[in-house]
C-alpha cells in the first residue's frame, strides 16, 4: 500500500472547496392560513449517477484499494451519527430525503470501481483510524447534490414561488396613480351599464368579461353606438378598423387582457369572480396589472373588502358605488311542485345535463314548446336559444336551463324555478362533491328574473320541490359571503426558471415543485387549482415540446371529460412537435367533416365535442399561427356546424325520443357521447373502443403496452388497477367501462381463431392496424 504525508489527504481536501452550507435552513409553506413542513420526497426522483468510462483510479494509486467489508462499517456509522442527522436536517435535507441519499451514498461507495480521489483518500484516512465517519459528510452533501440538483438552488426556486407580493410583478400599474371605482350591487341593478357608459366616452379603454358571450355583446353594442371597439378571446380577433389595425377601445374576455397597454378607462366585470378556484388568477391580474387611469370594477358586494385591501397595498384610493335591484323580486311562497304548472316566462334551472333532457322533454310532452341552454352549447346557439325565448310573438315561451344563464345572456324571464339546489363543486383541494349552492349563487341565478325594460320588470323565484322552498328563502335572505382571497397562478416565465434550475423535470413535476414550494401571503391570495393544467401536462408529458410550447398547450381551455377534445388536443401536440402543419384538410378528415343533421342526443353531444376541437384550434392559431395556418377556413367551418347544433337543440325532444341509449345519471358527456366517440372515429366505421383509446395516446405507444391492450381485451377484469385509473383521471367511467366489457365480450366470441385480438404488432415493433 502507498503511504502519503498527511498534508496531502488535507490538501485534496481543500482542493474540493466544499463547506458544510448552513444556509439552507428548514423552510416553510403558507398555504390557507396553516403552516406545514414542505415534504418533496413524492415530487422529486433522484438522478442517477453514472460511472464514467475515462475515470482513473488516482486514489487507489495514491493510498491503495479500500477494503469494501470495512467501509461498509463505516458507512453504516455514518448515517447512524445524530450529528450528522441534524447537519442533513440544516441543509434541507429533511428525513425522506436523507434515507434515500444515505442509500445512494452507500451504494455509489460500494459499487463504483473509481471513487473521486478525495473522497477515496478520507475514506482511506479514516480506515486508518486517521479520520472519523463523519469527515464523510461533504462528500456525501456533494453526493446528495448530484442526485437531488434542487438542494443546490434551493434560494433561487423559493425567490421564484415567492408570490407573497404580486402586486410588484406589474411595475407599469404600479408606475401610475389608478382610480378606483367599483360599482357594487346585486343582479340587475345597472351596476355594469353605469361602467360602460364611462368606457364608451373615454378615448380609450378596455372591457374584461368573464364569457365569449359578454366580451361579443360589447363589441357589438360599441361598435353599435359609433365607437370603434375590437373584439379579442382565446379563439377570435376582430378589427373593427380592419385587420391589424388596432381600435382604441377593446372588449375581451379576462383572461385575454392586455397588461401592457395603457388605457383611460378599464372595466372588470363579475369581480367576484376573483375567488374562483380554476380562474381566479385572470380577474386578480386584471386588477392589479392594468395601466389604465381609471378602473371600474363591477361585482358583488361581499367583494368590497378585498378590493379596499388591495389597494391599500397598491396604494391606491377605492371609491365604492352602491345600486339597488331595478325591479322587484318575490319568493313564492309554494314550490311548482309539477311541471304541469309552468306557465309562459318560467325558467327552469337544472345543474345537470341529463336533467335539462329529462325535464325539457316532459314539458314538450305537454305540448309547451321549450328553449334550451346549457353551458357546452356553442355561443350562437345559446343566442339563438334566448332570442327564441325572449321574442314575445314566438310560441316558445319556458325555457330550460343550467345555471349558464347566471352571466352573458339577455332574458326575460318572468319566474327562476330550481329543479334542485345541490350542484356538483369542486372544493378547495380540487376535489369534485355535490353541495348546496352558495349564496351568491343562489341570488345570481334568482337574480335573473324580472328584467328591467322587459315585459316581465316583477321577478318571481321558487323551488321545484316543496322541501327545498325554506333552503331558498335562507339562502336568498342571507348576505353574500365576503370574498376574502384572490387566485394566484404560476407563470411561464416562473417555470421557465425552475425548469432552467431543474431541466430533468417534467412540466407536471415543475408545477408540483413549484405549488410545494411556493409562499402565499394567505391573508390575502390562494393558489388556483391547477389540475386541469396537470392533467394536459402529463397527457402530453411523451411528446417532444419545447417548454414554452408545451407550457402553452397545456394552458389550453378544453374540458378533459371530453374523450375526443382530449383526443384531438394529443394530436395537435403531436403535429407540432413534428412540425407538420394541421391543415384544414387534414382537420376535415379527423372531423369527419361534412356533417349531417343530429338523429339522437348521442349524435348531437358528439356535433358539441366537434365544435369544442374546432375552438381548440382556433386557439391554438393565435398562438401557433405556422402550425394551424387556416383558421379563417375552420372558422367558415365551425359557423356551419354551428347551425346544424342549433337545428338539433330546436328539435331536442325528437332527438331524445330517437336515442337507443338510455339516460344515465352521468351526462353524455361522460359515457354515451364518450363511447359513440370511440367507436365512431368521426369516420362513420365501426371501431373497436378500446384500439380508439391506444390510438389517440391515452396509453403509450411502446410494444408491451399494445400486447397488454391484447391481454386486457381478452380478460378485462385482470387489470382492476388500470382501470381504476382510468377512471380517476376522467377518461373512463364505471358506465363506459360497463360497456366496454360487454364489448370485450362479443369481440371474444367473434375473434376466436384471431390470435392478436384487436391490435397487429408488426415487425417492427410499432402499432399497425389489423388488416
Amino acid at each position: 500500500m502507498i503511504r502519503r504525508p498527511q498534508s496531502l489527504a488535507n490538501l485534496c481536501k481543500s482542493l474540493t472547496n466544499l463547506r458544510v452550507s448552513r444556509q439552507f435552513q428548514p423552510f416553510l409553506v403558507h398555504t390557507r392560513g396553516k403552516k406545514n413542513k414542505v415534504d418533496l420526497s413524492q415530487l422529486v426522483t433522484p438522478v442517477p449517477i453514472k460511472p464514467s468510462p475515462d475515470d482513473i483510479n488516482v486514489g487507489a494509486e495514491l493510498s491503495g484499494k479500500i477494503d469494501k467489508t470495512a467501509l461498509l462499517k463505516i458507512l453504516n456509522q455514518f448515517t447512524h451519527q445524530k450529528e450528522i442527522r441534524n447537519l442533513c436536517l440544516e441543509n434541507a435535507l429533511d428525513e425522506s430525503f436523507q434515507q434515500t441519499a444515505f442509500m445512494s451514498f452507500r451504494k455509489y461507495c460500494m459499487e463504483m470501481e473509481s471513487l473521486p480521489v478525495d473522497l477515496h483518500i478520507t475514506i482511506s484516512d479514516i480506515l486508518q483510524g486517521a479520520g472519523h465517519p463523519t469527515d464523510l459528510f461533504p462528500y456525501f452533501l456533494r453526493h446528495a447534490k448530484q442526485i437531488f440538483p434542487h438542494l443546490d438552488c434551493m434560494d433561487d426556486l423559493k425567490k421564484i414561488s415567492d408570490l407573497r407580493e404580486p402586486a410588484n410583478w406589474y411595475p407599469s400599474a404600479r408606475a401610475i396613480n389608478r382610480k378606483i371605482i367599483f360599482h357594487s350591487g346585486p343582479t340587475n341593478s345597472g351596476k355594469t351599464y353605469h361602467a360602460m357608459q364611462r368606457f364608451a366616452k373615454a378615448k380609450s379603454g378596455v372591457y374584461c368579461g368573464p364569457l365569449k358571450l359578454l366580451a361579443q355583446e360589447v363589441y357589438h353594442k360599441i361598435n353599435a353606438s359609433g365607437t370603434d371597439c375590437d373584439l379579442v378571446t382565446g379563439e377570435e380577433r376582430k378589427f373593427a378598423q380592419g385587420e391589424g389595425n388596432p381600435s382604441p377601445h377593446v372588449s375581451c374576455t379576462v383572461e385575454m387582457t392586455s397588461v401592457n397597454t395603457p388605457y383611460e378607462v378599464a372595466v372588470i366585470d363579475e369581480i367576484q369572480q376573483i375567488k374562483d378556484p380554476g380562474r381566479g388568477w385572470a380577474w386578480t391580474r386584471a386588477f392589479l396589472g392594468l395601466i389604465a387611469d381609471e378602473i371600474h370594477v363591477c361585482g358583488e358586494p361581499g367583494t368590497a373588502q378585498l378590493l379596499q385591501r388591495l389597494c391599500d397595498i397598491t396604494g391606491e384610493t377605492l371609491e365604492i358605488r352602491h345600486y339597488k335591484r331595478l325591479t322587484s323580486l318575490t319568493i313564492e311562497k309554494t314550490a311548482l311542485g309539477s311541471l304541469n304548472n309552468v306557465q309562459p316566462g318560467d325558467c327552469i334551472v337544472c345543474f345537470s345535463k341529463n336533467d335539462i333532457y329529462s325535464v325539457s322533454r316532459q314539458i314538450e310532452a305537454s305540448g309547451k314548446e321549450v328553449a334550451v341552454i346549457y353551458g357546452s352549447l356553442p355561443p350562437n346557439t345559446k343566442i339563438a336559444q334566448s332570442a327564441k325565448f325572449n321574442d314575445v310573438n314566438n310560441s316558445c315561451k319556458v325555457m330550460v336551463a343550467t345555471d349558464a344563464i347566471g352571466m352573458g345572456l339577455n332574458l326575460s324571464i318572468r319566474r327562476v324555478i330550481f329543479y334542485s339546489l345541490i350542484k356538483p363543486m369542486v372544493n378547495e383541494k380540487g376535489e369534485k362533491e355535490m353541495d348546496t349552492i352558495s349564496v351568491s349563487q343562489a341570488l345570481q341565478i334568482a337574480g335573473r328574473a324580472g328584467r328591467y325594460g322587459t315585459q316581465w320588470e316583477h321577478g318571481y323565484v321558487t323551488t321545484y320541490k316543496h322541501e327545498d322552498l325554506p333552503t331558498l328563502n335562507k339562502l336568498l335572505a342571507s348576505p353574500t359571503e365576503p370574498i376574502t382571497q384572490a387566485g394566484l397562478h404560476p407563470t411561464a416565465d416562473q417555470i421557465e426558471l425552475y425548469a432552467f434550475h431543474l431541466p430533468n423535470s417534467s412540466l407536471s413535476n415543475l408545477i408540483d415543485i413549484f405549488i410545494t414550494l411556493s409562499t402565499v401571503d394567505d391573508s390575502l391570495y390562494f393558489m388556483c387549482n391547477i389540475d386541469d393544467f396537470k392533467f394536459l401536462a402529463e397527457m402530453i408529458q411523451h411528446v417532444p415540446l419545447p417548454l414554452r410550447a408545451r407550457y402553452v398547450f397545456c394552458c389550453a381551455p378544453i374540458n378533459r371529460k371530453m374523450p375526443l377534445v382530449c383526443s384531438m388536443f394529443l394530436k395537435y401536440a403531436r403535429q407540432y412537435s413534428k412540425n407538420e402543419p394541421v391543415t384544414f384538410d387534414w382537420l376535415s378528415t379527423h372531423v369527419a367533416w361534412p356533417w349531417s343533421m343530429p338523429k339522437t342526443i348521442v349524435d348531437l353531444v358528439n356535433l358539441e365535442a366537434v365544435f369544442d376541437t374546432l375552438d381548440l384550434y382556433l386557439w391554438l392559431s393565435y398562438r401557433f399561427m405556422d402550425i394551424f395556418p387556416d383558421a379563417k377556413l375552420v372558422r367558415d367551418m365551425q359557423k356551419e356546424l354551428d347551425q346544424i347544433i342549433q337545428q338539433g337543440v330546436f328539435q331536442i325532444t325528437k332527438l331524445l325520443k330517437n336515442s337507443e341509449t338510455p339516460i344515465s345519471s352521468n351526462t353524455p358527456d361522460e359515457d354515451s357521447f364518450a363511447l359513440s366517440t370511440r367507436k365512431n372515429q368521426y369516420n362513420r366505421n365501426t371501431v373497436n373502443v378500446t384500439k380508439s383509446l391506444f390510438e389517440d395516446g391515452f396509453f403509450s405507444d411502446d410494444e408491451k403496452m399494445q400486447r397488454r391492450g391484447k391481454e386486457m381485451s381478452k380478460s378485462p377484469l385482470k387489470y382492476g388497477k388500470l382501470s381504476k385509473k382510468l377512471i380517476e383521471q376522467g377518461l373512463l367511467t364505471p358506465e363506459m367501462l360497463e360497456m366496454l366489457k360487454k364489448e370485450w365480450s362479443a369481440n371474444e366470441n367473434n375473434s376466436n381463431n384471431d390470435d392478436d385480438g384487436p391490435f397487429h404488432v408488426g415487425g417492427s415493433g410499432r402499432r399497425g392496424r389489423k388488416k
